[in-house]
C-alpha cells in the first residue's frame, strides 16, 4: 500500500490505498463510488480498519483531525467503534431505509441513503440519544462548508425525516433537527459567463479530472453529476455519443447526447482505471473545487450550473432552434412539454450534433 501525505491533490489522483505520513493510522482509499477516509489501529490484540466517512463531506484536513480524535480514544484503551447495536444511529438508519425503499423511486432512495450514510457518517458511531441539536447544527455547518448550501439543506431534510421516524417508533422523544437553520440557496439565477470569462476559464483549466469535467460541462451543457459520475458504460466512442439511463437523469428519461469532436477528444484521452468504471473517478468535491478554480482564473460569483445556462444561451445566439437546445439539455418543457412531448418522440440526433459542434467551434475561436 502506498504511503504519503493525504492531500486534495493526492486524493484526486488516488487509485487504491494511501496511508498518511503525517498521522499514523489515517488513510484514504478510492472505491467504486468515491474516495473514503479510514483509521487503522489495534485493539484487543486485533487490527481494526474502519471508515471515517466519504471525501466531499470530509476534506483531508477534517478527516485527519477526526482520525486523530479517534486514535486518541484508542490510546485511552477504548474502541471508538464499539456501540450498542439496538439504539445506534447506524443501525437505526438501516431499519429506516429498509422501510422507505418500497415507497420511494430508486433515484430518490439512493439520494436519501447517500445523505444518511455518507454525509452523516460522523453520527454513525453515536447512540441516538447522544445526538442533540448542537451536534446536528455542527454537522450541517461542516456539510455547507465542504459541499455548499444545497447539500446542507438536503442533508437537513434527510435527517429531519429520519429523526421524525425515530420519534414515531418510540426511539426518541424529540427531533434534534428542529430549530436548526436552512441555508439560503438564493433565488433563480440568470448568470451567463461573458466571452472574456469563458476565455479565462478555459485557459485556466489544467489536466486534472475536475478540469476535464469542467470542459465537458461547458461543451455538452449537461448537469454536473451527469458528467462527474459518468461511467464508461454510458460512453459510446464508436457512435460518438453519451447515453444516460433514466435513473441518471432528472426527468427519469434516457438521454442520448451526440458529442462534438472536441468533447469526443476529451473522453478518448481519459485513462481507464481498473479500480472503478467511473470516467472521472465519481468526482464529488464540487464546492471546494469550484471555489478554487474561480479564484485561480479570477471569476467571482459563479457556479457550475452557470456553464449549462451559458451553453444554452450561446447556442441560441448562434442560431440554434429552441427545441434543439431543449433536446440537448434534456428538458421536457416548452416545445417538448405536455401533449406535444408525448406524441413528438423525435430525438433530433443530427441537429443536436450540429448545434453542439457549432458551439464547440465558437468556443475554440474565442479561447485559442
Amino acid at each position: 500500500m502506498a504511503v504519503g501525505k493525504v492531500t486534495i491533490s493526492s486524493v484526486s489522483k488516488l487509485e487504491g490505498w494511501l496511508w498518511d505520513t503525517h498521522c499514523v493510522g489515517f488513510g484514504a482509499r478510492r472505491q467504486t463510488n468515491g474516495v473514503f477516509y479510514y483509521v487503522r489501529y489495534r485493539h484487543g490484540g486485533s487490527q481494526i480498519v474502519r471508515s471515517i466517512g466519504r471525501h466531499g463531506p470530509f476534506t483531508p484536513d477534517t478527516a485527519r483531525a477526526k482520525a486523530r480524535q479517534l486514535l486518541g480514544v484508542v490510546a485511552g484503551g477504548t474502541n471508538p467503534f464499539a456501540q450498542a447495536v439496538g439504539d445506534g444511529f447506524g443501525a437505526a438508519i438501516d431499519r429506516y431505509l429498509t422501510r422507505r425503499r418500497s415507497s420511494l423511486k430508486p433515484k430518490t432512495f439512493s439520494e436519501l441513503g447517500r445523505y444518511l450514510r455518507n454525509y452523516s457518517a460522523p453520527f454513525h458511531r453515536l447512540r441516538l440519544g447522544e445526538i442533540d441539536r448542537r451536534k446536528v447544527a455542527a454537522l450541517l455547518g461542516e456539510i455547507e462548508t465542504s459541499s455548499g448550501s444545497a447539500s446542507r439543506n438536503r442533508a437537513r431534510s434527510a435527517l429531519s425525516s429520519f429523526f421524525a421516524w425515530c420519534v414515531s417508533e418510540g426511539l426518541l422523544d424529540t427531533n434534534p433537527v428542529a430549530g436548526t437553520a436552512k441555508a439560503d440557496e438564493g433565488g433563480s439565477r440568470e448568470r451567463v459567463l461573458t466571452p472574456d470569462e469563458l476565455r479565462r476559464l478555459w485557459r485556466g483549466l489544467g489536466t486534472d479530472p475536475f478540469s476535464e469535467i469542467v470542459r465537458l460541462l461547458l461543451l455538452t451543457g449537461q448537469r454536473r453529476n451527469e458528467i462527474g459520475k459518468l461511467t464508461w458504460a454510458e460512453v459510446d466512442l464508436g457512435r460518438k455519443q453519451i447515453v444516460l439511463p433514466p435513473d441518471r437523469t432528472k426527468n427519469n428519461r434516457e438521454h442520448c447526447l451526440p458529442l462534438s469532436a472536441q468533447a469526443l477528444a476529451i473522453l478518448s484521452q481519459q485513462p481507464r482505471r481498473n479500480a472503478t468504471d467511473f470516467v472521472f473517478g465519481g468526482f464529488n468535491d464540487w464546492h471546494r473545487a469550484t471555489q478554487r478554480l474561480g479564484q485561480h482564473v479570477g471569476i467571482a460569483g459563479w457556479r457550475l450550473h452557470d456553464l449549462r445556462r451559458t451553453a444554452a444561451t450561446q447556442m441560441a445566439e448562434l442560431g440554434v432552434q429552441p427545441h434543439i437546445i431543449e433536446a440537448v439539455l434534456n428538458h421536457v418543457s416548452g416545445h417538448r412539454a405536455g401533449v406535444a412531448g408525448v406524441y413528438n418522440r423525435a430525438t433530433y440526433a443530427e441537429p443536436m450534433r450540429e448545434a453542439l459542434q457549432r458551439w464547440a467551434d465558437w468556443l475554440d475561436q474565442i479561447t485559442t
